[in-house]
């Protein structure tokens, strides 16, 4: 019979100390990192659409002083608006990384940290005990956590700070199968008209069609997340993202709902196979202040951070 020695079990919790306090380090700083920084692409995209409104003088000041809020936010390391969101974690799990069952306990520990050192605002507010004050629900579903197992052994990281105000907008549509893509199509474009500027535009919407009433939804989100302009792998759902896009800023309602200039910054679309009595779709949509931010993490405790 074989027995590990006391040095042994030691060695074995040093080995993975480093690692541990790497990925809640990382998840720190990528949570100061989405509630303060604008994704360079979205900032891009913002850079045009003002461009393109520079003879409407409404649309103009709400650009311009969205963009002097994400400069003022990068340069102060603040956040850009005060409702720093809900936290999620979009985890892809190398099947080799050193950590799996712990992950998610390091990561509840980073939020209540971050909420303190960001500082993040407090927005869970559990239905009997009231807001802890640190983000983290005592029943353990937030911050939420989306795991995907992949081959490989790195661990990426994306953490997701979803504001209220675009969250109260999404929709879940459980169609009649007889409507097909065209219904669906509609189904966004209604969702977006309903919605106005209620989630501070110009929006990202992410659609998510097929699977289940939780699962369109969880695609829909993912979609969100995609780099502004990439277009879907399968070209029959790139043209409806064009589409969709084109159709959704026929809307007159403009950068925090002037009425004029761009209402959509990008729609990506998010399919998976639906049962033949059902057709889900599911509408997410984030407000101009997209905010995430993604790092890949190695064995060797090395970090490269994601910036699109």
């Amino acid at each position: 019979m074989f027995f590990r020695s006391q040095k042994e079990d030691t060695q074995k919790v040093d080995d993975t100390s480093g690692i541990k306090t790497t990925i809640k380090e990382t998840a720190i700083a990528l949570l100061r990192l989405s509630a303060t920084s604008l994704p360079h692409d979205v900032q891009q995209s913002m850079q045009e659409i003002k461009q393109e409104v520079l003879n409407h003088e409404g649309a103009l000041l709400q650009i311009s002083n969205i963009l002097d809020d994400v400069e003022l936010a990068r340069e102060t390391s603040a956040p850009m608006c005060q409702d720093t969101g809900i936290v999620s974690f979009i985890l892809s799990v190398g099947d080799q990384f050193p950590l799996k069952s712990e992950l998610k306990e390091i990561l509840r520990e980073a939020t209540g940290e971050a909420t303190k050192l960001v500082p993040l605002r407090p927005n869970t507010v559990d239905f009997f005990e009231g807001n802890p004050g640190n983000n983290i629900d005592p029943r353990g579903h937030i911050p939420y956590f989306y795991l995907d197992l992949v081959s490989g052994d790195k661990l990426k990281i994306t953490a997701m700070t979803k504001g209220g105000g675009s969250s109260n907008i999404a929709k879940l549509g459980m169609l009649k199968p007889g409507l097909g893509l065209k219904g669906a199509m509609q189904f966004v474009i209604d969702a977006l008209a309903e919605a106005g500027p209620a989630g501070c535009p110009p929006y990202r919407i992410g659609v998510g069609i097929g699977g289940g009433e939780d699962i369109c939804m969880n695609l829909a989100k993912k979609a969100l997340l995609r780099p502004l302009g990439e277009r879907h792998a399968d070209e029959r759902v790139a043209n409806l993202e064009n589409s969709l896009m084109e159709a959704c800023n026929v809307l007159p309602i403009g950068p925090m709902g002037v009425g004029a200039g761009q209402t959509v910054m990008d729609v990506n679309i998010n399919l998976a196979s639906r049962h033949p009595a059902s057709l889900p779709v599911g509408v997410v949509f984030s407000c101009w202040a997209l905010r995430h931010a993604s790092a890949i993490i190695s064995p060797d405790s090395s970090v490269e951070f994601v910036d699109y």
